[in-house]
């Protein structure tokens, strides 16, 4: 009873593997930007497709043993002359990348001799790839679990060390290793409850209370301590969001230019000129920071710069980290009041502020020093966890230091790459699904529910963490095509 889904997703699996037999080919690389591109091409006819567009210098593709390379050419359809000179690479099924027979033909990088490759592969009978078919096919014939199909895609997109890290702890089955336990532990569950259900006329307990209510706390605190590191893995993978607030002029743009070392936000001397927020990504230490440069904070009459105001006001509150940048110059009173109108706004227990003092270059070493400790000692005695330095977004001083801050505010964020993450929406939904179903799971068994009734709630877990592996998919054609549809062609 409890694997019957599993079973039909299986012969759905098979029917919609069957709609993927053929012969596929696409280009792996992108033509034209280096010195080598490579054409991949996969499925039954490869071999015969592919020795009928190239010569080998000793025998054919399809005599080649798996796991070869080999010298040749690609022969044009213009009275068989030479259009580039080729590696032929040869895999046999199921070891390769997507489990069939595959070949990869590596040549110049040239976009011409790509084309013309691929247009006569195709003519001799493959189909240019999907977006992604490539590791659909991957995980169609079990090479990889869905989990790690939507990690190919992270792998190569990451950006970072921690990124890639987190990518390839995914990719090698880290996160599927700990959700398969974790199923496992779930059917043997749920199996013991089913067992009761076939014995319900005797009125046999298989299951222990005791022992299940407590594998079923285990199991959802491991549900939802995955669940919780999504905000922690999607910063990374997507860059810690820093918001940039402050008063009107106070250099706000400049510093978003200034931290890129480009023009990338207009400044002028007209207050208000920021109407939206900007974002802007930089890595900093091998730490993925994601800039929101926003509008000037401000009673205003002006209906369009109100609402930046109020998206300004947001930003702050989403933000890992709050840069409120005060004009230095300003008379002390005012720079108490903003620094409090702004420090009033952070969360302390989950954001981290910086007040950076601009306009540095203005003043001298002694008005600088001396603002500093007025402000350090009205920000301890209003018990603000924050730090404070001074800067000069036109000179860049102070910028050096701002950044090795930002780093140490996030240092933990590296070493805990190694660790698993969730930086899926998609695994994150399934997860929250999954703890409901196991809180309603244990509800039922202290309130002495029907067995059936808790054996279904049982089962609705399991459900949401197969979504995440993809052993039970109702509809697997859409539901792969969803996932796949944002993978580059040819991977």
């Amino acid at each position: 009873m409890i694997d019957c889904q599993s079973e039909r997703s299986s012969v759905i699996l098979n029917e919609v593997k069957n709609l993927y037999s053929d012969t596929i080919v696409a280009p792996a690389t992108t033509p034209g930007t280096g010195a080598i591109s490579i054409v991949r091409m996969s499925g039954p006819e490869c071999f015969r497709i592919a020795d009928a567009v190239l010569k080998l210098q000793r025998g054919t593709v399809s005599e080649a043993e798996a796991y070869t390379i080999h010298y040749g050419v690609i022969l044009s359809d213009s009275e068989g002359s030479v259009l580039d000179d080729v590696l032929v690479s040869v895999f046999h099924a199921p070891h390769s990348y997507t489990g069939e027979d595959s070949v990869e033909i590596s040549t110049h990088a040239s976009s011409y001799i790509v084309s013309a490759l691929v247009r006569l592969l195709m003519e001799a009978g493959a189909r240019f790839a999907e977006p992604g078919e490539f590791t659909r096919r991957a995980f169609l014939n079990g090479k990889m679990d869905l989990a790690q199909a939507e990690a190919v895609a992270d792998v190569i997109s990451s950006t970072t060390s921690a990124a890639h890290r987190i990518a390839m702890n995914q990719l090698r089955g880290g996160f599927s290793a700990e959700l398969s336990a974790l199923r496992s532990e779930l059917l043997e569950m749920a199996s013991l409850l089913e067992l009761e259900l076939d014995f319900s006329e005797e009125d046999v307990e298989f299951a222990d209370r005791s022992k299940l209510l407590s594998l079923l706390d285990t199991a959802k605190a491991h549900v939802d301590k995955l669940a919780s590191s999504f905000k922690l893995g999607n910063m990374i993978k997507s860059g810690v969001p820093v918001a940039i607030v402050g008063a009107a002029n106070a250099g706000k743009s400049t510093l978003l230019n200034a931290l890129l070392g480009e023009e990338r936000a207009i400044v002028s001397d007209i207050a208000g000129t920021t109407r939206d927020t900007i974002e802007e990504t930089l890595v900093i230490d091998g730490i993925l920071f994601r800039f929101i440069d926003t509008a000037g904070i401000r009673e205003s009459s002006d209906t369009i710069e109100k609402i930046g105001v109020d998206r300004a006001l947001t930003k702050l509150s989403q933000a890992e980290i709050v840069l409120a940048l005060l004009d230095l110059d300003t008379p002390e009173e005012s720079l108490l009041e903003s620094v409090h109108s702004l420090a009033s706004r952070v969360n302390f227990d989950s954001q981290k502020l910086f007040i950076l003092l601009n306009k540095a270059d203005k003043m001298g070493i002694s008005a600088v020093n001396k603002n500093v400790t007025i402000l350090n000692n009205f920000v301890s005695r209003a018990e603000y966890k924050c730090n404070i330095l001074a800067i000069s977004a036109k000179t860049g001083k102070g910028l050096e230091e701002l950044e090795k801050a930002l780093v140490e505010a996030e240092k933990d964020l590296i070493p805990n790459a190694d660790s698993t993450f969730v930086t899926n929406t998609r695994h994150y939904e399934a997860l929250l699904k999954a703890s409901s179903a196991l809180a309603q799971c244990r509800t039922s068994l202290t309130r002495n529910i029907p067995t059936d009734l808790v054996a279904e709630d049982l089962r609705q877990s399991l459900r949401s963490i197969n979504e995440i592996l993809g052993t039970d998919l109702l509809d697997p054609e859409t539901i792969l095509h969803s996932i796949f549809r944002n993978h580059c062609i040819g991977k």
